[in-house]
């Protein structure tokens, strides 16, 4: 079964439909004895930083996404999911993240292109992820952001999309991988990649 995270923000539904429609069971959940006896557990977001991190505390979800991460369940943030997991963001300097990877969410560097980097976009991977298996490079997800991350270690970068610069599209390591883009809206190369992720082993 995989959990979804519900902390009152994100495309839980969405989110859950794909899942579904690649085979996967799952429950939408902010109890967080079900979130950390899950086999797997997935954030979604979409909004504001700040917004997001508080909503996360306030629900008393933070620590179970710690524990469940350190435990090894095979994790995939999505688009605010995967920001959250970083140790702060430009959007809300305030606001600490999750910790989980060190780096910062940074504005877009995209001159003369319009912010937020919303549509389209192909994808180049500078290093393996599950989620990736079979997926070609310039392949096509959607996206919609102003910030991406900037990690201090480069390495767990798995995917990034050319907007004026590079943009980090996807970040991995271990059980904990998370993309900045909407698998649940990349027609088939999104259910792919849910698909892999379902199949992601402890």
């Amino acid at each position: 079964m995989i959990a979804i995270v519900d902390y009152g923000m994100g495309n839980l539904h969405s989110v859950s439909k794909a899942l579904q429609k690649v085979g996967a069971d799952n429950i939408v959940t902010s109890d967080a004895d079900i979130i950390r006896q899950a086999d797997k557990v997935v954030l979604p977001g979409v909004g504001a930083f700040g917004d997001c991190m508080r909503n996360l505390i306030q629900y008393q979800l933070a620590d179970p996404i710690r524990e469940v991460i350190d435990q090894g369940t095979p994790f995939l943030g999505i688009c605010l999911g995967l920001q959250m997991l970083f140790e702060g963001s430009e959007e809300d300097p305030a606001v600490e993240g999750l910790g989980i990877f060190k780096g910062m969410i940074r504005k877009i560097q995209a001159p003369g292109l319009k912010i937020p980097h919303m549509g389209w976009n192909d994808l180049s991977f500078p290093a393996e992820s599950p989620l990736f298996k079979n997926i070609l490079a310039g392949s096509y997800v959607y996206f919609v952001h102003s910030y991406h991350a900037v990690p201090a270690d480069p390495a767990i970068i798995t995917a990034q999309a050319a907007y004026g610069n590079l943009v980090t599209a996807a970040v991995g390591r271990n059980n904990v991988q998370a993309v900045q883009f909407h698998p649940e809206k990349s027609s088939s190369v999104g259910m792919s990649i849910l698909k892999n992720f379902k199949e992601m082993m402890k």
